[in-house]
């Protein structure tokens, strides 16, 4: 347990990422400085008495006073203040306070697009096999709070920016999904910075699961010895064509009809792969894994059909917000009548090209709304219905769906041009559907 006494600890961001670091350093006898940009910050209610607090801007003279900066993931590290502070003073995150002092293995899991499911479906097998696990991260309970009771495995969702300020993980299996365009907005030297971050994972990991079928998920030297790989038809882990059927293989062997799986889908099933290698690279007993997989029934707002009803379904995938994760969620889709697709949010300055050949056709109509609306638009201007809101292009579809029709919000933006999260998004659009529809 590393000794922080004596140190000056400063914690920007609140909410409850920045108490689970408050609560860690005061169980350490450290009472440290915290500072919000926001004045009124998610939390602040519970935020001890006695615990200094600056709110709606960076201290400078904090920051410059600090032994110890623990920096919000939605804080740039190219802040002005955070980059005059970083030339004498750590910078760390809640995933490095995490990773110095966990005494159980650890799965780390990022990538474009498929982290939580993946996340997620490793979670449940080992539950599945009876293991104490901690999962969290990015997603559910901060890294933090998965100290608190004994664990036998960590499961642990990274995003690009937790991983900028982690140093000291050393992973059992890490894995980089896949990389997309996301974030551009934080990543001004484009796609490669943004991958050099995601890369970090790897640093000190036992095993690397990478995607064969994406390059940009090796090691920065390439494919080594630690190296585990999965794909759609190559790879350690691969689907496979048997009697009419999809199969999960691994290195020659069949393990699971995809049939006998909750949840469908290409990418379904090669973030299953993925879930087997890190699995298996964890000591995982097999039968729990593929047992866990038969009952994985997927995340809220993830491709999840929130109605069916006169021949039409409604499938909220909200939490696409990025173009490959929409790119995931169309390649391959099998459609009777015609895709309603809902299209628009904030881009967050990607590239929105790469859907284009996937919305071509007289059964594709795109309904596009939102700070990037007209820009979605423009994919295939002949085929677009542009409005200012969700609920106005829901009204719209409601009128024009008939049945065999498939209507899907996959976004391919984040939400916080129009609403407080991906999941509010994905609400709004379950209860209009269930009206409309």
């Amino acid at each position: 347990m590393t000794d922080y006494r004596g140190e000056q600890v400063v914690i920007i961001g609140l909410g409850l990422t920045g108490l689970s670091c408050v609560d860690f350093f005061r169980r350490r006898g450290v009472t440290p400085r915290v500072m919000d940009t926001r004045f009124t910050p998610p939390g602040l209610e519970k935020l001890p008495a006695d615990v200094p607090r600056h709110l709606g801007s960076l201290n400078e003279a904090w920051l410059l006073d600090a032994t110890l900066i623990v920096a919000s993931p939605g804080i740039p590290l190219s802040h002005p203040a955070l980059a005059a502070a970083a030339a004498g003073i750590a910078i760390v995150g809640d995933i490095e306070l995490f990773a110095r002092e966990a005494q159980a293995p650890v799965v780390a899991i990022t990538g474009s697009n498929g982290k939580s499911t993946v996340t997620r479906m490793v979670g449940e097998m080992a539950a599945a096999a009876g293991w104490q696990v901690g999962v969290g991260g990015n997603i559910g309970l901060p890294a933090l709070m998965l100290l608190e009771a004994p664990r036998q495995l960590y499961v642990l969702e990274l995003s690009s920016f937790q991983l900028e300020t982690t140093h000291s993980l050393k992973a059992v299996a890490a894995t980089v999904l896949n990389i997309s365009e996301d974030h551009m907005n934080r990543y001004p030297l484009g796609l490669q910075q943004y991958r050099a971050a995601k890369l970090e994972i790897y640093h000190h990991a036992a095993v690397c699961v990478v995607n064969a079928d994406d390059a940009l998920t090796l090691p920065e030297r390439g494919h080594d010895a630690r190296c585990v790989s999965f794909g759609v038809e190559r790879g350690d882990y691969y689907l496979s064509q048997r009697a009419g059927n999809t199969w999960l293989m691994a290195r020659g062997e069949p393990l699971l009809d995809c049939a006998e799986m909750t949840v469908g889908g290409r990418h379904n099933y090669t973030n299953a792969l993925a879930a087997l290698a890190l699995a298996d690279a964890s000591g995982l007993p097999r039968a729990a894994s593929l047992a866990a997989l038969r009952q994985f029934r997927g995340l809220a707002h993830r491709f999840e059909l929130v109605h069916d009803r006169h021949g039409v379904r409604w499938i909220n995938d909200s939490k696409a917000t990025n173009v490959g994760s929409t790119e995931a969620a169309l390649n391959g889709l099998a459609v009777a009548g015609t895709l309603h697709l809902l299209l628009g949010g904030d881009g967050k300055s990607a590239d929105f090209t790469p859907l284009s050949p996937l919305v071509q056709g007289d059964r594709v109509q795109l309904y596009c709304f939102g700070q990037d609306g007209a820009q979605l638009a423009s994919l295939r201007p002949d085929a677009a219905t542009l409005t200012e809101t969700l609920e106005q292009a829901m009204r719209i579809i409601g009128t024009r769906v008939r049945a065999g029709d498939l209507v899907l919000l996959s976004p391919a933006c984040a939400s916080l041009d129009q609403f407080s999260n991906f999941e509010v998004r994905g609400e709004v659009f379950t209860r209009l559907a269930r009206e409309v529809g």
